[in-house]
């Protein structure tokens, strides 16, 4: 009886999970339609400062409330914390400019790269296991990519390589979040990034002209900060409840909401090809996430 009750506990914690999963993908998804519609209307570097200044506010104020947010940490993780703070920075800027001038669907797809880009690199420069299988996913899922990017076509330009970029820092920031110890709380890592970013950017905005804010834009970078805050902390409540191995797969959803509000926001549809890659990339992808958690499983004891 003890242990069917504990079935049902992991049952129901990895439900949960899998929802704040869901949840996370659509607020990011939904924080991204809010950005690229400010598209062409407010500079890029002004909307990420100001975006940021609300991001960080509420942050601080959610992690103050529930006691998560803590700035002493031990030495060793402080350069990974830097490492992964500047991999932050690259990341927004690429992939917000990318994503100002390309539909977002297209985007968002290729970001479904990540569960391979990240195994490859992990395997690459940290050492992990890395069958045969997994490295012929990644090599068919990376196929995939090129089928969405598709260079030396019409429909290839120098927001498809900012897009790629923004999958290599991305996969930085990842790889630097997977060495940190378990000392370190993840809202803290967040924090930190998020008030870089805003720093970063707010530094960089001084540089250009600044725009006075409509009602309609400020409406939109309002809710583009709510958005990004529940997708911050919904993305750190899944880590904490479910298995990871069970969760992971439904981050692909967030393909599924740029789809949807691609078209019913921006009227963008992608073509047949731009379709049948990012079917690949996510075929590839749970499948290395299956054998990720399978590898896990063997080394248990």
């Amino acid at each position: 009886m003890a242990k069917v009750v504990t079935m049902l506990n992991k049952m129901n914690d990895n439900m949960r999970g899998a929802g704040l999963m869901m949840v996370s993908m659509a607020a990011f998804t939904f924080n991204d339609v809010c950005m690229k519609a400010l598209a062409g209307e407010v500079p890029l570097f002004q909307v990420v400062f100001v975006r940021g200044v609300l991001t960080t506010l509420f942050m601080f104020i959610a992690g103050r409330t529930l006691g998560v947010i803590r700035f002493t940490l031990p030495r060793r993780d402080l350069g990974l914390i830097a490492l992964r703070t500047m991999a932050e920075i690259g990341a927004t800027g690429f992939f917000l400019t990318a994503l100002f001038h390309m539909p977002i669907a297209n985007m968002t797809a290729i970001l479904q790269a990540l569960p391979l880009t990240v195994a490859l690199a992990a395997a690459l420069f940290l050492g992990e296991p890395l069958g045969r299988k997994r490295v012929l996913a990644i090599l068919v899922g990376l196929v995939g990519v090129m089928l969405i990017v598709r260079p030396g076509t019409e429909g290839f330009n120098t927001y498809s390589i900012y897009a790629l970029v923004a999958v290599g820092f991305v996969t930085i920031r990842d790889l630097s979040s997977r060495r940190l110890s378990t000392q370190v709380p993840s809202f803290t890592v967040a924090l930190i990034g998020a008030i870089s970013v805003t720093t970063t950017f707010g530094l960089a905005s001084t540089t250009g002209e600044w725009v006075a804010i409509s009602l309609r834009s400020g409406g939109l970078i309002v809710m583009a900060s709510l958005f990004i805050i529940g997708g911050y902390l919904a993305s750190v409540m899944v880590m904490r409840v479910g298995e990871i191995g069970f969760t992971a797969p439904f981050r692909y959803t967030g393909l599924i909401w740029a789809l949807v509000l691609g078209f019913l926001v921006f009227g963008d549809w992608p073509d047949g090809l731009t379709l049948l890659g990012a079917g690949i990339v996510v075929a590839t992808g749970l499948f290395t996430l299956y054998r990720e958690r399978r590898a896990r499983l063997r080394v248990k004891p």
